[in-house]
């Protein structure tokens, strides 16, 4: 079954695996008995439905989080139950593939302009100017 991200982007959900694992933090007797922390692997190598600049731009964003295999491992334990960390780890990859979706803008190099120039030099004129004029010392 295909999970879509964005209009043009899905995954299969075969791509996910997830772990549950037991929690830290609070939970009294709880967080002893029930693995509520879930460990979401997505293997970013093997995925056959992401376009590669896509890809470029998710291992790039995932940082350490992706594995030397190429697999990227997102985990939530925020929640203390294992339905609603399972939800926000999805939600955590998600945006990451949406966020990695979005073509940055290439940066032109521009020249300041005369003007942007001229009003530079006068300012910093203008400044050295009033500072002269603090001056106690007489030259």
């Amino acid at each position: 079954m295909l999970i879509r991200i964005t209009r043009n982007l899905q995954i299969d959900e075969r791509d996910l695996e997830e772990f549950f694992v037991h929690a830290s933090g609070p939970g009294g007797q709880n967080v002893n008995k029930v693995a509520t922390a879930v460990e979401l692997r997505f293997n970013l190598g093997a995925n056959a439905t992401l376009p590669e600049p896509v890809k470029a731009r998710l291992a790039r964003l995932a940082g350490k989080r992706l594995s030397g295999a190429g697999i990227l491992i997102i985990t939530a334990e925020e929640q203390r139950l294992q339905s609603a960390n399972r939800e926000a780890a999805r939600e955590k990859l998600f945006a990451l593939i949406r966020e990695a979706a979005v073509v940055p803008k290439v940066r032109r190099a521009t020249k300041p302009t005369k003007g942007s120039q001229t009003r530079r030099l006068d300012s910093k004129s203008k400044h050295s100017a009033l500072k002269r004029g603090r001056s106690t010392k007489d030259f």
